[in-house]
């Protein structure tokens, strides 16, 4: 059994882990706030844009825009990869690891080219790990403070980029933010653009729904199109980013909360196992003395 000494420097040094956990549990709840109300905020905007531009895309010609027309021949892909930047989140990365290396292996084994573009060093380093092909990475953007110019410069790339046939298709990982204790792995398309799906009304639906706003164009519904769909882009890329930045500072407070009651649990099993070596080392030093008055005596 480990001495007194030893045990009470194991206790101490749990406590003050404790402490670290607790004020990471503290800074990344505070975090998860201005995370999760820049994302709430822009959801809204970002359904009225698709449902607008639905609605537009009704009165447009087929295949008005190249970022809508699938390529014959998908050889080249490009994978954007959403990781953060440091650790003590869980399985957050690891998942999102998992499901980029799930569709990239999809893509080798069709005989596609598969290149990435990492946002957060976790990504990167594992990419460069399992020697994947980095055509850019972008770091300390997922879980801090970036704004919408960091989207729209990357979409830009990512159009110019499939419109010059460097790539075929392009889709984005990333991490959908459904609860504190539940964040998914997603992989959706960016380009070509999927075609916009109305979902199926019900019946009362449908009653209600007596009059739906038309909306007037101008200039014209194709030219107004061509506009719209890079800005699109750009919005699927920024909605991507909140979603997995208030994702991360969720996995990370509640991978510091386990934490936290995991030095409790060592805290009470160290105090217990203290008290038993204490209480046979004072039973040793009671022996050790009424042996010694016993052989004073004899």
């Amino acid at each position: 059994m480990a001495s007194l000494k030893e045990i009470k420097s194991k206790i101490s040094g749990v406590k003050k882990t404790k402490q670290i956990t607790r004020a990471m549990n503290m800074v990344a709840a505070s975090k998860l706030r201005g995370a999760q109300g820049a994302m709430d905020a822009f959801r809204p905007y970002a359904e009225k844009f698709a449902e607008v531009l639905g609605n537009i895309a009704d009165k447009t010609t087929d295949e008005i825009s190249p970022l809508l027309i699938p390529k014959d021949e998908v050889n080249n892909v490009h994978v954007v990869m959403l990781t953060s930047d440091r650790g003590l989140c869980g399985g957050f990365n690891s998942n999102l690891m998992d499901k980029t290396e799930e569709i990239v292996e999809e893509f080798q084994r069709r005989g596609v080219n598969v290149s990435l573009t990492a946002f957060g060093k976790k990504g990167r380093d594992w990419a460069r790990k399992e020697k994947l092909t980095i055509a850019d990475q972008y770091l300390d953007v997922v879980g801090g403070k970036f704004g919408f110019n960091v989207a729209s410069s990357f979409g830009q790339k990512a159009i110019e980029g499939f419109l010059f046939g460097d790539y075929d298709e392009v889709h984005i990982v990333y991490s959908e933010f459904r609860s504190m204790a539940n964040q998914i792995p997603v992989v959706k398309q960016l380009l070509p653009i999927v075609a916009i799906e109305k979902p199926e009304e019900t019946e009362t639906e449908a009653e209600d729904s007596s009059y739906l706003p038309e909306h007037i164009c101008e200039p014209s519904a194709d030219a107004l199109l061509n506009t719209m769909l890079p800005k699109s882009i750009y919005i699927q890329i920024y909605h991507a980013l909140l979603e997995t930045s208030t994702s991360e500072h969720a996995a990370r407070m509640r991978a510091m909360d386990n934490a936290t009651k995991a030095c409790d649990d060592m805290i009470e099993s160290l105090t217990l196992t203290y008290n038993k070596a204490r209480q046979q080392s004072i039973t040793m030093e009671l022996m050790d003395i009424v042996g010694g008055a016993e052989a004073l005596r004899g």
